[in-house]
């Protein structure tokens, strides 16, 4: 056993009735995140995932596609594309992965429902009640929203059949005094839900078998019933660590659990699960934590709706990293987000490309340039190091304390905050400077090798979010396993001398915003995947430097005679004379639109001729493809900016 103890944690057994989207995705990155961070602090961690296979809406579905219901799972659970290919896509690390289809579960099942029996907390009656068939719960009437179910406004039906019932209602006060006690249920904002909706107004005994369809687990002492969907689904937990079955030995190690939900199974989790692990006389969880809904144009992301996400796509396009790191990054664990193609990709051009891509590319660069790959042993300290060096080293506590909470994106944030000021410790420090004189080497060495040991620490506490990219960070930078992890993520100076730096790939290349948005448009209209435009090799950051960008408001513009394309500006770039640019953007633009507009040029360019005219610099425009045509946006700024602002 490692020293931190045990942790044991899961996400919902997901219900493969159609391809799973980004919502699920989105739970179980977020649970393979805790369970990578808790693996790296030390714990002997178990994580489980895996898939709820019964129940009548599966075998309607077996049924229209013309096949058994185990062959209908088996295609979509283990068949190209479906949901095993997906976590295997999604890197997730599952130790263990249960179907409710597995016979030690169906022994277990019977076994527990036996149980629950016996001990008088299972009795047989008649259930009627309204119905809804693509979410298979019972709802009553003060439940229903206008008529139709609460979760997926379909229209419900008047069922009623012979069954048997949990004595629910026999543990409404112990189970109240579980969401009252410490931090069983998380966020707080989900207790006095609980309480509110379902345990003030009474608890009423649960339906827990049927026998109106025939796909489930029989309740062996009554073949005419199959166990329901609460203990079959629920007791997913703890079979799938051997409890009361022989196929693994693991319940007395992990369990009680950590159970990662979508906030629309809570009352699954925190009072049905709760209650019969009551009636069993075994632990309940040790905690429950309720994540919200990403939302897509205002609603929930939902099968039975049909508004879905397809994770594949998105992976495929921008990268399994990106898209992991999107999903833990842009909202908060427990709040609902509202996801979408134009956030997905500002957030990887914004935190990935920008932010850490570019330092990883700067630093190493640099690195190469100076020193030949090796930072000297030699290296001089300065006061301007010290801000660096005091975020970076008190990074791990903050950290430590937002991912024990489950606020992953709050983590994410004390990372990137360190990351911001290791990029903004470059422009303070000007190596491209102190490489000038001879002198400046020991500082020159602190400088780039301070960089190095912020980039060692920021990628370390990343990999939970991002392993793949972050181990081909590491390579970038020369380190191996023995100076990350997570005691080496709290010390700074760990970084060895004559460390070597290799430059690698682009590990997140920027994304042109209006190009991917009308590709995706394109694959969802079922239209042809464009080409996507590569891009360029790196610049040295040197080079960038040497373009002289400059604001400029448009003095005069007309078009040029003889010429479709060209206009010819007068502009006002702040020098005191007016600066002539010719441009050739006519076909987008009328001369008399643009007169007081503020824009952007590059001044420092050789001049040239232009239908007679001479051209002093070019103006800065976007170009993108529009309905297979090529489309010219000139790059204009906001009037309050003076002329002659410099763009850096």
């Amino acid at each position: 056993m490692n020293g931190k103890g045990t942790f044991y944690i899961t996400t919902p057994i997901y219900y493969p009735s159609d391809k799973l989207h980004i919502g699920h995705t989105y739970c179980t990155v977020a649970t393979d995140t805790i369970a990578r961070y808790k693996r790296m602090c030390g714990y002997d961690v178990m994580f489980l995932t895996g898939t709820d296979e019964h129940g009548q809406k599966i075998e309607e579905k077996a049924r229209a596609a013309g096949v058994s219901p185990k062959q209908f799972v088996d295609n979509i659970v283990e068949g190209k594309g479906g949901i095993l290919d997906l976590w295997k896509l999604m890197n997730i690390s599952n130790d263990r992965f249960i179907r409710t289809t597995d016979e030690y579960h169906v022994r277990s099942i019977q076994r527990i429902f036996r149980k629950l029996y016996d001990n008088g907390d299972i009795y047989k009656g008649k259930y009627s009640g309204m119905y809804c068939t693509p979410c298979e719960s019972f709802w009553t009437e003060p439940q229903l929203v206008n008529g139709n179910c609460p979760d997926c406004g379909r229209q419900v039906h008047y069922a009623e059949e012979e069954a048997y019932f949990f004595r629910l209602s026999k543990y409404a006060d112990r189970v109240r005094e579980l969401l009252l006690t410490g931090d069983f249920l998380e966020p707080a904002s989900r207790v006095n839900e609980m309480i509110k909706n379902f345990i003030d107004p009474g608890l009423e005994d649960l339906c827990v078998s049927r026998t109106s369809f025939t796909w489930g687990i029989p309740v062996d002492f009554d073949p005419g019933h199959v166990v329901y969907v609460w203990v079959d689904a629920l007791s997913n937990y703890i079979t799938a660590l051997g409890y009361l079955n022989d196929s693994y030995d693991d319940y007395d190690k992990y369990w009680p659990g950590v159970h990662m939900v979508g906030k629309e199974i809570v009352r699954f989790h925190s009072i049905i699960w709760p209650a019969m692990l009551m009636s069993l006389g075994e632990p309940v969880p040790k905690k429950v934590f309720g994540h919200g809904w990403l939302l897509l144009g205002g609603g929930k992301m939902s099968k039975s709706k049909g508004n879905v996400v397809d994770p594949v796509v998105l992976a495929n396009r921008y990268g399994v990293d990106a898209l992991r790191y999107f999903l833990m990054r842009e909202f908060p664990l427990g709040s609902d987000g509202n996801f979408s193609n134009e956030l997905l990709i500002a957030r990887i051009n914004s935190d990935l490309a920008n932010d850490l891509g570019n330092l990883l590319s700067r630093t190493v660069a640099m690195a190469e340039k100076y020193f030949g790959g090796r930072v000297p042993a030699e290296r001089q300290a300065a006061p301007a190091d010290d801000d660096l060096i005091s975020m970076a080293t008190a990074l791990r506590g903050k950290y430590e304390r937002l991912m024990d909470s489950f606020a992953t994106q709050a983590a994410l944030e004390e990372v990137f905050k360190v990351i911001s000021r290791a990029n903004k410790y470059i422009d303070e420090t000007a190596p491209w400077l102190l490489a000038r004189d001879e002198e400046n080497t020991p500082r020159l060495a602190a400088v780039i090798y301070n960089l190095l040991e912020a980039l060692r620490i920021t990628i370390s506490l990343l990999v939970p979010f991002i392993p793949e990219s972050c181990q081909k960070a590491f390579a970038q930078i020369g380190v191996t396993a023995e100076y990350t992890g997570w005691d080496k993520a709290g010390t700074w100076g760990v970084l060895p001398d004559g460390v070597q730096v290799k430059r690698g790939e682009t590990l997140f290349p920027r994304i042109d915003m209006n190009r991917e948005l009308e590709a995706l448009e394109q694959l969802q209209a079922g239209g042809e995947k464009p080409v996507a435009k590569p891009v360029l090799p790196d610049v040295p950051i040197e080079d960038f430097a040497k373009c002289d960008m400059r604001v400029c408001k448009v003095l005069k513009c007309e078009p040029v005679k003889k010429s479709e394309r060209l206009l010819r500006f007068q502009l006002d770039d702040g020098s005191g004379a007016p600066r002539q640019i010719l441009s050739g953007i006519a076909k987008f633009y009328k001369p008399e639109d643009l007169v007081g507009k503020t824009v952007a040029a590059i001044l420092n360019l050789p001049s040239r001729k232009m239908m007679g005219f001479e051209s002093n610099g070019m103006l800065i425009s976007a170009v993108h493809e529009e309905k297979g045509e090529e489309r010219l946006n000139l790059l204009m700024l906001d009037d309050s900016i003076p002329a002659g602002a410099t763009l850096c």
